[in-house]
């Protein structure tokens, strides 16, 4: 919307039909909500959301009633019939809001019509205050399904009360789902060696948040590992003997290996008997008829304990097997499984044997994908729901740009190809050092996308409008800032966890990272046959650091950009009056600083750098770098507590230790 720049104000999503007036409308200073009793909103939940917005917009207090004996300056009503001149006329969600000197009405086709309305004026009050704009909108959103979808498992566990903070900013955008995926960090019955010392949710978490949740307008999906990633559960006493693997139970802990491995031996009678009791005794806490089995990356399928029956019927059919049991066995209980589709489109023939009522969760993460996978899983018939991601994962920063182009064309590949809807997904690859708010711009994406896929949004555009509605940034320029900020990460949190991890804790090359470092994974057997030995730790170290030689070069350039970015953030954070974000960027931004730096000193201690050429950062100061990052840690552990349990916060402060004793290191 180019004339968002003009009026100062924008709504996000962006609606389908909206006619702007000339005047404006004056709240009044004593007003009244009054929400029809039709809308079957129990608590008057919405009623409230705009009589909150309103006083901290205004400072004036506004009255709550409902029935056609009290008059309301905003009318929130439903329906009799719905006659939205639409081609999305009459389906769910759909809303028309009409701001006059008359008041304010907002009418729904159903509950999530007139919540949608409501979210779309409290965005106005919030950028407008008591003097609003004249306009009418007739919207209705493009996917029925909207949802969100965040690692809760990886690394951080969200406390409760940041889940509900999470919940209210997905109900402003209109979302209507949301899933947590759960691996270990669920307390189920019987399993305490699996979750113990994790922060696990509890059931009587998940009942009230379930509950808010419906409140809101969102259903609360359960979602949990039944098949691959059983890291924790696989490296137990009581269940290694149920993983492909049950050797390598005792492994030292990585954050890469706990990405590729563990997957489930489901060749034993015992695997499904342990997915059934994850599974039957989760979804009794929840009221979604939807169940996420989520059955992803099973790397290990046919290759330990599984081996001689994978053999016998094939890896695919041992896999469709597996996940058609679990879901039938939900489908008997009168749920509607999902999984996630990366291994049924590897093999295409799995799609063949799906049932009607299962959903394939189509995940592609890619900047620039394309929609031939997409148009796989419609040609075969099956129902999907498309899912890109807000690029958080693996580090301090959002990769804002790959969100956007990842986001965008999914969605819109989605609705082309007849997408049931769109689930957002938000990672916590190695250990969710991510700050879940750093995510918000790409939760935003997956807003205005679900809800508007043709619009004409450019990605500048947008970035100014998230500014505006979601931060209160009258210059527009936060999200930039925020993005061009990180496009300066060169050497990232991913790139320190491989090259501390190619270390196994004996001095010798962990062959299983090595592996899924690219220029590493094609040098290893070559490197056994030329030199008849295996690859050392400073060898594999060297190559990779030479590796990134070329991009190396940049952090000098690299950090003086992030620095001006902090400069010129700085005050437009002060006057947004959210000290939560404001703290939570910058020690984004100082630790990106600090990673590249530590990326610098590695390179120059593999000689991939000349001593002379280092500049601020020569091997007297490596010393003063990793106490720089010691104190960075204790800064960043606060801002963890901020959102989440302790969870494995440990985890994280492990490996920056481990790089500052490794700058002491290479000091000597």
């Amino acid at each position: 919307m180019a004339s968002e720049n003009i009026r100062k104000w924008a709504i996000i999503p962006e609606p389908n039909s909206m006619t702007v007036g000339e005047g404006t409308v004056l709240l009044p200073y004593a007003g009244r909500v009054n929400e029809s009793i039709a809308i079957d909103d129990g608590d008057f939940l919405l009623a409230h959301q705009l009589v909150a917005d309103i006083r901290s917009a205004t400072g004036t207090d506004w009255d709550i009633a409902t029935g056609d004996m009290w008059s309301g300056f905003i009318r929130l009503r439903i329906a009799d019939s719905w006659d939205f001149d639409s081609q999305d006329g009459g389906t769910a969600g759909a809303y028309t809001l009409t701001i006059n000197t008359d008041g304010i009405t907002i009418t729904g086709c159903d509950f999530e019509g007139v919540r949608n309305g409501v979210q779309t004026l409290r965005q106005l009050i919030r950028q407008n205050g008591a003097v609003l704009p004249e306009l009418q909108i007739a919207d209705a959103p493009a996917c029925q399904i909207r949802g969100y979808y965040l690692d809760a498992t990886r690394g951080r566990v969200p406390t409760l009360a940041w889940l509900k903070q999470w919940a209210d900013k997905l109900c402003l955008y209109k979302y209507n789902q949301l899933q947590l995926y759960i691996e270990h960090t669920f307390a189920f019955d019987g399993m305490s060696e699996t979750w113990r010392g994790s922060s696990p949710l509890t059931p009587a978490d998940t009942l009230e948040f379930d509950q808010y949740c419906a409140n809101l307008g969102i259903e609360l999906v359960p979602s949990v590992s039944t098949f691959g990633h059983q890291y924790v559960a696989m490296r137990t006493q009581e269940l290694r003997e149920l993983g492909e693997f049950p050797e390598d139970a005792d492994r030292p802990f990585s954050f890469i290996e706990r990405m590729r491995h563990h997957t489930l031996n489901v060749a034993d009678d015992r695997a499904f008997a342990f997915s059934t009791q994850l599974v039957d005794s989760y979804l009794q806490l929840f009221r979604s008829k939807r169940f996420n089995i989520c059955a992803d990356e099973t790397f290990d399928l046919g290759k330990g304990k599984s081996k001689q029956e994978a053999q016998r019927v094939g890896v695919a059919a041992l896999y469709a097997t597996y996940v058609g049991k679990l879901c039938e066995h939900l489908s008997k209980q009168g749920r509607e499984p999902m999984f996630w589709g990366d291994i049924a489109i590897e093999m295409p023939e799995i799609l063949e044997t799906l049932p009607n009522n299962v959903t394939l969760l189509n995940w592609q993460y890619e900047p620039e994908a394309t929609d031939e996978k997409i148009q796989l899983v419609a040609q075969a018939g099956a129902k999907q729901i498309v899912c890109p991601a807000v690029w958080g994962w693996n580090a301090l920063l959002p990769r804002i740009d790959d969100a956007w182009n990842n986001i965008s064309r999914i969605a819109r590949y989605g609705i082309d190809c007849g997408a049931e809807g769109m689930l957002v997904t938000d990672w916590g690859d190695f250990g969710h050092v991510n700050d879940p708010r750093m995510a918000v711009p790409g939760m935003i994406f997956g807003a205005q996308y679900a809800w508007n896929p043709a619009g004409d949004t450019a990605e500048n555009d947008l970035l100014e409008r998230i500014s505006r509605v979601e931060y209160g940034d009258c210059s527009a320029r936060f999200v930039a800032l925020l993005r061009n900020a990180s496009t300066q990460a060169v050497f990232t949190w991913r790139e320190l966890v491989e090259y501390l991890e190619l270390d196994d804790g004996t001095g010798n090359c962990n062959t299983d990272v090595a592996q899924t470092i690219p220029c590493l994974a094609d040098r290893l057997v070559d490197h056994l046959s030329d030199c008849g030995n295996a690859m050392t730790v400073r060898e594999a170290r060297n190559r990779m650091m030479r590796n990134m030689a070329t991009t190396i070069e940049r952090i000098p350039q690299a950090n003086r950009a992030l620095q001006q970015c902090m400069v010129d953030i700085a005050p437009i954070a002060a006057h947004m009056g959210n000290p939560g974000i404001t703290a939570a960027v910058r020690i984004a931004m100082e630790g990106q600083l600090l990673l590249n730096r530590v990326g610098f000193a590695l390179a120059e201690a593999h000689d991939v750098r000349d001593a002379h050429d280092a500049g601020d950062w020569r091997p007297s100061d490596y010393r003063a770098l990793a106490r720089e990052l010691e104190c960075w840690c204790e800064a960043y552990a606060k801002e963890w507590n901020a959102t989440s349990q302790p969870s494995e916060l440990h985890r994280i402060q492990e490996t920056v230790w481990k790089a500052a004793d490794e700058l002491r290191r290479i000091s000597k």
